[in-house]
């Protein structure tokens, strides 16, 4: 029986129609048609489906029942710019990329696509939570959990230590 809830996604608040066991990711992707956030397993193991509740990673948005996040942030890989301007504390309007999105057109890490939305959610929570000393242990973060089908593992870590030295500095 479907209900009616309000979420919060990338700073708005929506009404939406759905179960409330209807996966998170099933809302998101139908209701709201965002699409950072990509089915990868259907099981919370890739983190194809990740995304930031509370500005935390959740690796499982695709198991994740739209009643359990009721009263959350949800970030998608959509509002990461919007994230990186709250971030910031600036007033401005968001700027088109957050770091993350931008490091990862100048490495030109994609090759299929299908972790880059894993990868950039918890590269992003990583960031926003990890002081720059204890940065050393962005390769085990990184690759505990989230499955890069291609292998380009050594340009995402690339392009998180670029977007980490445009964050430190504070923009662009």
């Amino acid at each position: 029986m479907a209900s009616k809830l309000k979420i919060k996604v990338n700073g708005l608040v929506h009404n939406v129609t759905a179960s409330l066991d209807t996966p998170l990711l099933y809302v998101l992707h139908n209701e709201l048609h965002l699409h950072g956030p990509r089915f990868g397993c259907g099981l919370a193991q890739c983190g194809a489906c990740s995304v930031l509740l509370d500005g935390k990673e959740i690796r499982s948005s695709c198991v994740t029942p739209v009643a359990a996040v009721s009263g959350k942030a949800i970030t998608t890989l959509e509002g990461l710019p919007a994230l990186w301007a709250k971030e910031r504390g600036t007033t401005a309007a968001s700027p088109a990329l957050h770091p993350l999105q931008q490091a990862w057109i100048d490495v030109q890490v994609p090759h299929c696509g299908y972790c880059q939305n894993g990868m950039m959610i918890q590269a992003a929570d990583l960031l926003s939570t990890t002081e720059e000393s204890d940065r050393g242990s962005d390769r085990t973060a990184m690759m505990n959990g989230h499955l890069c089908r291609c292998g380009t593992y050594p340009r995402i870590l690339t392009a998180i230590k670029q977007a980490a030295a445009v964050m430190a500095k504070g923009g662009k």
